[in-house]
């Protein structure tokens, strides 16, 4: 199984393809050296496998390498932060 996750600008989001297949999205909007992140989408068939987890670790991960800081406003995308101090400097305004 292969796993991606890569910044679709054109469209706002970050995208998750599992073997090459649109497995879900985060929705952003992109800021002066922020990125909103406003809702997170998984296909079902996906739900409950890790993708969800997988999608926020890399979009903050590829937030992190460009410098920028992140605004969760998406619950999903501030649970996981909660969850994952690693990332909690990234947050904008903390």
């Amino acid at each position: 199984m292969t796993v991606l996750v890569e910044d679709n600008p054109a469209r706002n989001r970050f995208e998750i393809l599992i073997d090459d297949g649109l497995a879900g999205f985060a929705s952003y909007r992109p800021g002066p050296a922020t990125v909103t992140v406003t809702h997170t989408e998984i296909d079902p068939a996906y739900r409950g496998r890790g993708a969800g987890d997988a999608l926020a670790h890399g979009l903050l991960s590829q937030i992190r390498d460009r410098g920028e800081r992140v605004v969760p406003q998406c619950s999903f995308i501030a649970a996981y932060i909660d969850r994952h101090p690693e990332f909690a400097e990234l947050v904008a305004g903390d």
